[in-house]
């Protein structure tokens, strides 16, 4: 018969019952400051008591966590960099408003029901929601640093090798993504967030004006102009993963070059930036562009492609087939992510890297490792893209 005696909690006993992520382990000894008492766990709790017992513990309460910074704040949410008296481990606090009388509230409550069914490597870790009366917080994983900022510290030249592995977890995070149906649809560096070991992760699933997954800045802006394909500026609605696969070829020249490729500040200069490089459409490039109202009033001139090499000499033979894969103007003709991980390209990664689980970092395969960054001083931007890329982020 059970012996059914109270005995102390070990961690050991918690994460096994709880099922609580790696990253998020309690530490040996923090329960030691807890009066819990348990009968021996031999089976994992149900859903209704593993509830009880991760609040018991301190999830979904606030007094969980210390604030020490601000982020940046926005229209409906303020975003504070935190610690967690649970794991000692920091955290990025995005404290969401509910008294705003615009519908924030429910876009972040639908936000949190696709974000936490989306448990990969290559995409921030939402740890634990705590809903009061005046605000809704969401407690995510911190990564200090996103990659304009690792650009901007890099002197805008990023190892070669580097932006190798970057870009391939980008496109890693993105395929899982779109094997579930989610779409990112706001891809620019701002969100792509990274850490010290150089792990690289999706942040911001807002697709609208509330924001989930905090980042450096925050503001009610749809989608960033730059990074946005010249089917949905010419007004597309039919949104395939293809929006995606644009923006991720966008990024991958301003890697490369530590430049943005098409820095428009209206829509109609943002299509004539890229028709000027990728030339302009026509009913034999594009059917049934001719027929597209907003493209006719634009009267673009007619411009020929001109190679991408020519605008990113760092560039080898296999990046440039890789990014004029990506950077097709119609949506149907872009690459996948899933074709664009099997490119030619990434052949120097080997087959292993493939073969991962969603949830294990590249970094696991002794294979696989960041080169040094050279620190070179910082090149400035040029003034007009310096105000237009802060307007973009700030709103």
């Amino acid at each position: 018969m059970r012996n059914n005696a109270a005995r102390k909690i070990s961690t050991e006993d918690v994460n096994k019952r709880l099922s609580l992520p790696a990253d998020i382990r309690l530490p040996e000894g923090y329960l030691e400051k807890l009066a819990l008492s348990s009968p021996p766990f031999d089976k994992p709790l149900s859903r209704r008591l593993r509830r009880v017992s991760l609040s018991e513990i301190g999830f979904g309460k606030l007094e969980t966590y210390v604030k020490l910074d601000k982020l940046g704040e926005g229209t409906y949410a303020t975003v504070y960099k935190g610690r967690s008296k649970l794991t000692e481990n920091l955290v990025a606090l995005k404290e969401i408003r509910l008294e705003h009388e615009e519908g924030a509230p429910c876009t972040a409550i639908r936000e949190v029901s696709l974000l936490k069914d989306l448990k990969h490597a290559n995409i921030v870790t939402l740890h634990d929601i705590i809903h009061t009366e005046r605000t809704l917080t969401l407690v995510f994983e911190y990564l200090d640093k996103d990659l304009k900022q690792y650009l901007d510290d890099c002197g805008n030249l990023i190892n070669l090798h580097n932006i190798k592995l970057f870009l391939y977890q980008l496109l890693r995070g993105l395929s899982y993504c779109h094997r579930r149906k989610v779409l990112h649809r706001d891809l620019k560096p701002q969100n792509l967030l990274i850490n010290e070991k150089g792990e690289l992760k999706l942040a911001d699933f807002g697709l609208a004006r509330a924001k989930s997954i905090p980042t450096k800045t925050y503001s009610n802006e749809v989608v960033t102009l730059w990074y946005r394909p010249p089917d949905i500026l010419l007004g597309s609605t039919e949104y395939s993963t293809q929006i995606d696969m644009w923006g991720v070829g966008c990024i991958f020249y301003e890697m490369v070059t530590g430049r943005p490729l098409f820095p428009g500040s209206t829509v109609e200069e943002q299509l004539h930036f890229i028709f000027r490089i990728l030339g302009t459409p026509t009913e034999d490039t594009w059917p049934g562009i001719l027929s597209n109202e907003e493209f006719k009033s634009y009267n673009y001139p007619k411009y020929y492609p001109d190679p991408i090499q020519k605008h990113a000499a760092r560039l080898d033979s296999g990046g440039a087939n890789l990014i004029s894969k990506l950077l097709q103007l119609e949506g149907r003709k872009r690459i996948s992510a899933e074709e664009a991980m099997r490119h030619l390209y990434f052949q120097e990664l080997g087959e292993r890297i493939h073969k991962l689980p969603d949830t294990t970092s590249i970094f696991a395969l002794k294979e696989i490792g960041l080169e040094p960054e050279v620190k070179l001083r910082p090149v400035p931007e040029p003034v007009h893209i310096q105000s237009r890329r802060l307007s973009l982020v700030l709103g």
